[in-house]
This record gives C-alpha cells, structure tokens and sequence, in this order.
C-alpha cells in the first residue's frame, strides 16, 4: 500500500505504507521528490487528471513543506494526515503556504510551525487513524477556514480534490495548484480493490473504475471536499490517504473519513 507522500513506510498515495507491501518493487523505481525535513515524514501525491484552480477559489488549502497538503481548520491550525508527519510534539521547521495557487507568488502567505499534533492511534500500517494537526506560529488572516463534516451527510456524491501533488504517477511537485471531481465509491467496492487490505468504515473511498483522474504523490493530507447544497458552502469529508499508485484502473483513492473523527479533531484543536 502506499500513501501519497514519501516515507518509505507508508502508502503510495500519502507515504507509501500500504501500497509499499503490495508493489515495493514499483515504488523503489519511482523517482521520489521534495526536501527533507528532520522529524517530518515526506510526502508525495499530486492531482492527476486536474486543472488548474483560480486564485481564490479554495482559499483554504495549504501546502506544508514536507511535501504534503492540508486545509486550514482555523486561522492557525492545519488538519493534514498523520502519516506526513513522525510524532506529536513541538516541531517548528514546518513551513505552511497559504493564500496562493502558485506557489512562487509574490503575494503567498507563509508561517512556520510550532506544534503539531498526530493522532495517538494512528496505525502506520493500516493507516487507521490518519489525520493530524499542524499549529502555526501566529493565525492568518484573510483566508477562509473550510469545516469538517461532522455525520455521513455528506459522504457520498461527487467530490473535489486539490493539491500540488505529482500530476502522473511518478511525476514532480507541481507549481501550480490542481483540481479534479472523483465520485464517491461504496466501501464494498473499495475493498474489492484492495484484497487483503484495510478498508473499513473509517475511511471513504473515491474515484473512477478507469482510472484517469485521481489524487497522486504530494497531495497526503490535502482535503476532499463537497457543497453541502447546490452552490452552497463547502465542507471537508476526507483526508488523502493511500491508495496504489495514482489514477490506475480499479485503484481509488482512499480517505480518512472526517466524520468519524470530527469529534476528536476538534478536542484535539481545542488543546493546541
């Protein structure tokens, strides 16, 4: 399995956990990207099959400098995964860019961190439990906080993924910030994908069975999110997680569930 960051140890899509049991083979001949960073796991998805996103039009999104995504869940915390990061404590060589599709505007916002909160059981081979909390070094203002889905209201239709991640399957970091819909897939069907893996309530499931659109290396811990009306405001329902490469057939993207740990999440933010 693998997450769609660079950490050995964790998934394709994250890190490259689960994926790496199935395809090891695949993901050493993957040419791997981003700086490291000490106490940091290093990421990898991108968005394959996207567009490029207009200024403005996620405010939320973050890029942290480990190679993952995140969206803001306040003015100074950042929800991500928990396999793009190595511990809970007071890390503070983490940049956080904020406020800009590209990443080499002028105008981006930037803030290290001070504190980052990973969640205690969190299975790093499973990857139950991936989601953490990046506190940054003083709020941002100006930029709008996206919500998390607090029940499974929301969990199912269509939804959208945004990150800076590979946009093929073995690619770079992307500049600019990409976009794309993925449909929701029945945890039945995901599993069905997944023979001997993990895919349990916790986690939700999205993509097409032929592949082609997808999130990818570097965007671990980026939001998937939806409209809670037609044209209404969005909100979070997923975390990027794992999956087996990037865009394969019969290989979705697999998300932390938020609903199932909202409650968590914001006990947790409440503390920082």
């Amino acid at each position: 399995m693998a997450a769609r960051q660079e950490r050995p140890s964790d998934r394709f899509r994250g890190s490259w956990g689960k994926r790496l049991g199935l395809a090891l083979a695949l993901i050493t001949a993957v040419a791997l990207g981003g700086t490291a960073v000490p106490g940091v796991a290093q990421a990898k998805p991108d968005v394959v099959g996207g567009t490029r996103a207009a200024q403005g039009e996620f405010p939320f999104m973050v890029r942290l400098s480990m190679g993952c995504g995140g969206a803001l869940y306040t003015s100074q915390i950042v929800l991500t995964a928990a396999h793009c990061l190595d511990r809970t404590g007071a890390i503070t060589n983490i940049t956080a860019t904020l406020g800009a599709v590209d990443l080499q505007s002028s105008s981006r916002i930037t803030r290290t961190s001070s504190y980052v909160y990973r969640a205690p059981n969190f299975n790093e081979s499973t990857y139950v439990n991936d989601w953490a909390l990046v506190k940054l070094s003083s709020p941002v203002t100006g930029l709008a906080t996206m919500p998390i889905a607090t029940t499974t209201a929301y969990n199912s239709g269509t939804f959208t993924v945004a990150g800076w991640g590979a946009a093929v399957e073995g690619g770079g970091q992307q500049r600019y910030l990409l976009k794309a819909t993925v449909p929701f897939i029945s945890d039945s069907s995901c599993s069905s994908s997944y023979p001997g893996e993990i895919v349990n309530s916790a986690m939700i499931c999205a993509g097409y069975s032929q592949g082609g659109t997808d999130t990818c290396k570097g965007d671990s811990g980026g939001p998937m999110f939806r409209a809670t009306t037609s044209g209404g405001p969005l909100i979070q329902v997923g975390i990027v997680s794992w999956g087996y490469g990037c865009a394969r057939p019969n290989a979705p993207g697999v998300y932390t569930e938020v609903s199932t740990y909202a409650s968590a999440i914001a006990a947790a933010a409440a503390s920082l």
